[in-house]
């Protein structure tokens, strides 16, 4: 009975030790493997012969679970290029675009498999090659650096004030669904914003704070802002120039000749062509100059221009004579035109029956 006892006792010591060891592993979820197998074998076997390797076997791979469950890994990612890397429709090479995520911009895994990365980014959605996107603490690390804190409000309109005090002077107004950048976080009550490049003071009560990373694009977002931004282009106005009432009634009857027949955004297009060359240190600095260079507009060498001057000229040569005058543009920089026929194959900006280029 007393060795029954003491076999006993060992065997709940034991127990107990090898549970410790298991509640010491779950709670730091680091212990090495090596480390961990030793201590496992002085407790079996204090004079330190091997211990039994399935028990080992099932203490780490108990404590790996742990260890996962302790630190779970993020699912953010980040792009890790220089420019941008091409998002695509499938888990290929081959796969149609879809978008491009660009330098320090940021998204969420969806899945991965295979060396790709099924991501969201946005509105973007698609597979990236994992050799240009950073995971887990890497990722973590880059997107602090880039990332920066905003407040999204969540009333109809917040108030930006000079001080942080509900009495403060009020300096402007945001709507709904705007964000602003955050400077900092002053206590529960009030936070630092930048508001049009000064610093404001908002309520906490009334935003929503969320860490902010860039966005992907889609290949129509992509396009869409492209042909916005050759749009601008085409219409910045292109300064003023100091005429005389003789230039402007000048350009107005070009205007007529060569387009006489078109929209007025076709008249406008005429008007900004002649204006632009005057711009042109490679043609004459006059309205007049331009219009009566050699070989360049047929209605002026002919004598329509003349004849056109010397009459009634339509309101809308007029007023496309004036805008192309103060700046005004939709062909941008262009400095030639044709008609269609004329043009043939010549790729350029179609106005009407007009190419300019």
């Amino acid at each position: 009975m007393l060795r029954g006892y003491k076999l006993l006792c060992t065997g709940l010591i034991l127990g107990i030790c090898l549970c410790c060891l298991s509640l010491k592993v779950q709670a730091s979820g680091v212990e090495p493997v090596d480390s961990l197998n030793a201590g496992i074998a002085q407790i079996v076997d204090p004079t330190g012969k091997s211990a039994n390797e399935d028990a080992i076997r099932e203490l780490t791979q108990m404590s790996e679970a742990n260890g996962g469950q302790a630190k779970k890994e993020t699912d953010l990612v980040m792009a890790n290029v220089q420019i941008a890397l091409n998002v695509r429709e499938e888990a290929d090479e081959e796969s149609s675009k879809v978008g491009l995520l660009y330098k320090d911009c940021g998204g969420r895994i969806l899945e991965r498999k295979d060396g790709w990365t099924r991501l969201r980014s946005g509105d973007l959605v698609g597979w990236a090659s994992d050799e240009y996107l950073l995971f887990g603490e890497d990722a973590e690390t880059l997107a602090n650096d880039v990332g920066n804190l905003i407040v999204q409000i969540e009333t109809e309109t917040l108030c930006v004030r000079q001080e942080p005090d509900g009495e403060a002077t009020a300096v402007g107004f945001i709507p709904q669904d705007e964000e602003l950048e955050i400077i900092e976080v002053l206590d529960d009550d009030w936070i630092s914003v930048d508001y049009e490049g000064q610093t404001g003071y908002v309520s906490a009560e009334y935003v929503d704070v969320d860490f902010h990373i860039d966005e992907g694009e889609t290949l129509i977002a992509i396009k869409r802002r492209e042909e916005a931004e050759r749009q601008a282009k085409l219409t910045a106005n292109r300064g003023a120039v100091v005429v005389g009432g003789d230039d402007t009634r000048l350009l107005a009857a070009l205007i007529y000749c060569e387009a006489g027949i078109e929209t007025y955004n076709g008249k406008l297009a005429v008007g900004a062509v002649v204006m632009n060359r005057v711009r042109s240190a490679a043609y004459p600095n006059t309205v007049s100059g331009v219009i009566f260079a050699s070989g360049q507009f047929t209605p002026a060498m002919n004598g329509k221009v003349a004849r056109v001057y010397g009459g009634d000229i339509p309101e809308s040569c007029w007023e496309a004579a004036r805008a192309a005058i103060n700046g005004e543009t939709n062909v941008g920089d262009a400095t030639h035109f044709r008609s269609l026929k004329a043009a043939g194959n010549h790729v350029g900006l179609q106005i009407d029956r007009q190419i300019f280029w």
